[in-house]
């Protein structure tokens, strides 16, 4: 990663918190590397943890506006460029991105981020020379403002894919939604007690069954109710797909690419023996913790989904492919930076290996819920589509609106589900926003 040294120069305050933002685009932009693994990293053993946890959550949000904001940005950044900058100076781009995200969308004010920004480009021999371009190219724009088309912060490439799955007025709306971040949805141990919680927490109950809340300021581990296990985080889209598992309290189930473990929590909740399964360790330690948390029981098995095969074929399987994850940009705003039409593609192939291994371990009438939490139809309709045409042996066994709280706008002609950002939930209450999501349930034949 790039490295900035603070020179004796630097004494403005703020500039340790814009100078890991800095350094995290650069990541992000030049590497193609996680937003979330590189703030994990660095709040382990990195700068952040050096940091206020009010300046964290600073660093977090300067990232985040610049990616979701980023083609305004670099329309108006261009507007006052003469020429592009010179090869192999990331940093200064990033500067320039993060400068111009907090004058332009942020509320910061002017001199406070052109001055750090300045600093900051003043502190490595590679770009000094360009700190006066900064100063000035930030101040043109802060006085000019944001170009007003908001559907430039979609990269091309991955706005044309969503025109041509879901049509132009819909791709609009969905990177529309991308624009804002998501609230904060809870999943309840027990579904008895959903008013009561609702009501300790101040959230909304969706059709769904989701608690809602809309103010996602502050530590979760603080919020009433998570030290006893009462609810986990997850996103309303991501817990339709374990509800769509009938009669589960008296099914063995497999989760498979289990972790974080939300769905295996569900299924335990309901009173499945399930065991999770997923290829990494690290990752099965935070469903470990949640299920102690919660107190729920589940099997813990560190195996490739690919290969792993159960001891005798189960009732049901949940596989929750990997994917492309664009469905969840709103949590996630570095993705459309990080992945790739050729990367698509491949995980296609993946999830249609996994797809087939995971009937392998069902019973003859067995359920199998597939899903994927991408908005890409070859990661969702198509795979399953092209599947069955070409001898899956399995048939569909469609989804009614009952069983997504009797939201019909879910599911789709062929009895699948489909979310998207930009769907309206409850027109009264003017809910509107879950993840996209892609699910169907399939019987073994």
């Amino acid at each position: 990663m790039t490295s900035l040294q603070p020179s004796s120069r630097s004494k403005l305050p703020g500039l340790p918190v814009r100078r890991e933002a800095a350094r995290l685009l650069v990541s992000v932009l030049r590497d193609r590397q996680p937003l979330d693994d590189l703030l994990q990293q660095s709040a382990a053993s990195g700068p952040l943890s050096k940091l206020e946890p009010r300046d964290r959550a600073m660093v977090r949000a300067i990232v985040a506006t610049s990616l979701r904001r980023k083609g305004q940005i670099d329309a108006a950044l261009g507007q006052h460029l003469t020429k592009p900058l010179p090869k192999r100076q990331d940093l200064v781009q990033a500067i320039l991105l993060s400068g111009a995200a907090q004058v332009l969308f942020m509320g910061v004010a002017a001199h406070a981020a052109i001055d750090t920004a300045v600093s900051l480009t003043d502190e490595t021999k590679p770009s000094r020379h360009l700190k006066g371009l900064v100063n000035a190219v930030l101040r043109r724009v802060a006085v000019a403002g944001p170009s007003a088309d908001v559907q430039l912060n979609v990269p091309a490439w991955l706005r044309q894919r969503w025109v041509q799955a879901y049509g132009e007025t819909i791709a609009t709306a969905i990177g529309e939604a991308h624009l804002h971040e998501a609230s904060l949805d809870l999943s309840c141990r027990d579904d008895r007690t959903i008013e009561e919680i609702a009501t300790r927490l101040g959230a909304t109950i969706l059709p769904t069954g989701t608690l809602r809340r809309d103010d996602i300021h502050g530590r979760v581990e603080e919020l009433p109710g998570f030290a006893d296990g009462s609810w986990w985080v997850q996103d309303a889209a991501a817990a339709l797909p374990a509800r769509l598992i009938r009669d589960a309290e008296r099914k063995v189930v497999i989760d498979l690419c289990a972790a974080p473990g939300g769905k295996t929590l569900q299924l335990a909740a309901r009173g499945a023996r399930v065991t999770a399964v997923d290829i990494s360790e690290k990752r099965l330690r935070k469903v470990r913790d949640n299920l102690t948390r919660t107190g729920l029981a589940a099997e813990i098995i560190c195996a490739d989904a690919t290969t792993f095969t159960p001891v005798e074929p189960v009732d049901a399987v949940l596989l929750d492919a990997p994917c492309s994850a664009t469905g969840t940009i709103r949590r996630h705003p570095d993705i459309p930076y990080t992945k790739t039409a050729e990367q698509i593609a491949e995980l296609s192939h993946l999830q249609r290996t996994l797809l087939e291994h995971a009937l392998t371990m069902l019973k003859p009438g067995g359920e199998l819920v597939y899903c994927s939490c991408s908005l890409e139809p070859l990661e969702g309709e198509e795979l399953i589509e092209t599947a069955l045409r070409e001898g899956l042996a399995a048939t569909r066994s469609p989804i009614g609106p009952e069983e997504v709280g009797g939201l019909t706008a879910l599911i789709t002609a062929k009895g699948e589900v489909r979310t998207l950002p930009c769907q309206v939930l409850d027109q009264d209450r003017g809910i509107v926003g879950l993840d996209g999501f892609y699910a169907c349930r399939l019987i073994k034949s």
